[in-house]
């Protein structure tokens, strides 16, 4: 590692991005992977180019102009507004990892890149390396139209040209059949057989969920959240308004109506505590011990070490999933996720009351989405 001279500015690690990034003239700038060889580069450049500036043999020292403007710099600003901006609840959604999962191989193969000069081109040679990586080709188009909209975001904040990213624009995406690309079936169902087979192997919250999600279509999101103060019990049909739903940004009100089979999966779950999760990983544990010690005599139990991790007041959508996995495993079942029983609920509604009740039961905006959710009869 060279030594650093304590007159220049410092060489310093920014810790949210891991990059080294020294400050020239109010003006951060960074330099690559942080304790890297190539990063003490950059630092020696940068470096002798401003004390060229301060010592006067050039004219002046001109603040960096929007064309010097590096990948890593554009990025790491975007992830503070995306940090900010992809919340829901105080937590961030899953449109914030997959921002970060398009920016990855922009940053390994262009980390250090003024803007300027990432042009058609350059992105197209990152599509390449995600085909290569063996993404499909649905995937490889999703993270691209990603990558330009922070280049479309560093434009509304005058952090690079307009005309870059028109340019970027000009890539057309993978077609279906004319790209090595790999393509992905289509989701089907879960087969009836491998649901019957799994409903034995979970405890009573997750077998409810599921129950629940054949019974009203709802998104694994919506059901893992569920409480007693977000139902209305007053009519003949209840009806279920989500704390948070996945098209909420877009102003649109969720409601999920529970009929007789719904209600009968929920009455033995409602308690009196309207704010409490009626699905909770905390009181599932509370439960399994009890079996467990009922199952065993005193003289042979072992003291567990208590967990470093609490269970959560509610599942989580990946909690959900894991378990349903662990079941199939037992089962010996092909593994099938709980967004597929989504799938199962919408056939079965647009074979009983027809492809428009399916839309709106489901929730969606148009009836070519359910369509893709619910294979017709014929």
């Amino acid at each position: 590692m060279p030594k650093l001279k304590k007159r220049h500015p410092s060489y310093r690690l920014h810790k949210p991005s891991g990059r080294a990034v020294v400050t020239l003239n109010g003006h951060d700038h960074y330099l690559g992977r942080f304790g890297t060889p190539g990063s003490y580069q950059e630092y020696d450049r940068l470096i002798a180019e401003w004390l060229v500036g301060k010592n006067g043999t050039a004219a002046t020292k001109r603040e960096a102009p929007q064309s010097d403007v590096r990948i890593c710099e554009l990025f790491v600003s975007y992830l503070s507004f995306a940090f900010e901006y992809y919340r829901k609840n105080g937590r961030p959604t899953g449109e914030y990892a997959n921002m970060k999962d398009a920016m990855r191989p922009v940053e390994q193969m262009y980390n250090l890149t003024p803007v300027a000069d990432f042009g058609p081109r350059e992105l197209k040679a990152v599509r390449q390396n995600m085909v290569e990586a063996g993404l499909s080709r649905k995937v490889i188009n999703s993270r691209v139209n990603r990558i330009r909209r922070i280049f479309k975001w560093g434009v509304e904040n005058q952090q690079l040209a307009p005309s870059i990213l028109e340019a970027l624009r000009a890539v057309a995406p993978l077609k279906q059949g004319r790209t090595p690309a790999r393509e992905t079936e289509a989701v089907k169902p879960v087969p009836e057989p491998h649901i019957e087979a799994v409903l034995p192997l979970v405890n009573r919250q997750v077998r409810a969920m599921i129950e629940l999600q054949l019974a009203t279509g709802m998104r694994p999101g919506e059901v893992v959240i569920m409480r007693g103060r977000d139902l209305d019990l007053s009519e003949e049909v209840w009806a279920y308004r989500p704390l948070t739903h996945k098209t909420e940004h877009h102003g649109v009100d969720r409601v999920i109506f529970l009929g007789p089979k719904a209600q009968e999966v929920l009455r033995p779950i409602l308690s009196g505590n309207v704010n409490s999760y009626l699905f909770s990983p905390r009181q599932a544990v509370a439960e399994l011990r009890r079996r467990m010690r009922r199952l065993k005599p005193k003289n042979k139990r072992k003291r567990k070490p208590i967990p470093r991790r609490r269970a959560g007041e509610h599942y989580t959508t990946k909690g959900y999933h894991h378990a349903i996995y662990i079941a199939c495993k037992k089962a010996g079942v092909s593994p099938w996720g709980p967004n597929r029983l989504r799938h199962n609920a919408a056939t079965r509604l647009r074979a009983r009351y027809g492809l428009e009740a399916a839309r709106v039961i489901l929730g969606h905006r148009s009836a070519a989405v359910t369509e893709v959710y619910a294979e017709g009869s014929g």
